[in-house]
């Protein structure tokens, strides 16, 4: 899965970003086809879905429907929703196999409780970080787009969205959001030592506790070190008001789950951790 495929650096909201013409030529892109077709069997691959039916998934920023194309192959059927009207322009242009919907997923996901079986979503969530109107409020966007995803998947099914966070703390937003929405789950991270080939995938469980799925390209390293876990349960630092101390104990632990959750190498916790060293004399 080399290079990284992603989309251009946004420079104003999607739906306006994504014009006819760039449209046109995001889809045209031999390289960005190539690689949208890996990150949707990998985002798919991480569903584990089960073998012995076709089930319904909803891709969200489903643009101009490659993502939908990999999934019809697969023998699933699908629902794209996305903001750009030029990008679902080019997929209707297509005559891609899955259903279109128009929409801001920020507003929400206007489907039934428990409609599919799974949803995937590739390099999309991110644009909801972004404050394009005065009226835009990422936090409650994300949770809105998390909360509404949540009831509209199966129990026991998963979401998997691939995303380029710009930093560190727009994907402890972004997390923090789905968690607090009810998901558990994780960030797994492919080749996480490649500059190029690294990606990210927000792996969220409904109603179901599971064993997060591996992250590729992390076979000689502490896989622990690669895959930033969360569950539904607040841990101590979030039952504590205001900041922790700087440099206390607590402080330190926070810092470091931090990090874990954004897939950096961390030391392990021990009983010396945030232990204060006695003066040398």
């Amino acid at each position: 899965m080399a290079g990284s495929g992603r989309r251009p650096e946004p420079r104003g909201p999607p739906e306006l970003f994504y014009d006819e013409a760039e449209a046109r030529k995001y889809t045209q892109n031999s390289r960005v086809v190539e690689i949208q077709s890996q990150m949707s069997e990998r985002a798919v691959e991480l569903l584990g879905l089960p073998e012995d039916r076709p089930c319904l998934l909803l891709d969200v920023g489903c643009g101009s429907g490659l993502s939908g194309d990999y999934i019809s192959e697969e023998g699933h059927h699908w629902i794209g929703m996305d903001i750009s009207s030029a990008m679902l322009n080019v997929a209707v242009e297509r005559e891609v196999e899955g259903d279109l919907l128009l929409a801001d997923v920020g507003h929400g996901i206007p489907f039934r409780p428990g409609t599919f079986d799974g949803c995937i979503s590739i390099s999309a969530v991110q644009w909801l970080c972004n404050a394009d109107k005065k009226s835009h409020s990422p936090p409650k966007r994300l949770y809105r787009f998390f909360s509404t995803l949540y009831t509209a998947l199966a129990r026991g099914s998963r979401a998997v969205l691939q995303l380029y966070p710009e930093n560190s703390e727009q994907l402890e937003l972004i997390t923090a959001q789905a968690m607090r929405a009810g998901f558990t789950g994780g960030m797994v991270v492919d080749y996480p030592n490649s500059a190029k080939a690294k990606k990210f995938f927000l792996c969220l469980f409904v109603g179901t506790s599971a064993m997060l799925p591996k992250g590729l390209g992390t076979e000689c390293a502490n896989e622990e070190l690669h895959q930033a876990k969360f569950t539904n349960e607040r841990t101590r630092f979030r039952n504590v008001k205001g900041k922790s101390v700087k440099k206390s104990r607590d402080w330190i632990l926070e810092k470091k789950e931090r990090r874990r959750r954004q897939g950096k190498e961390v030391r392990a916790d021990t009983k010396y951790t945030g232990r204060k060293r006695r003066p040398h004399f």
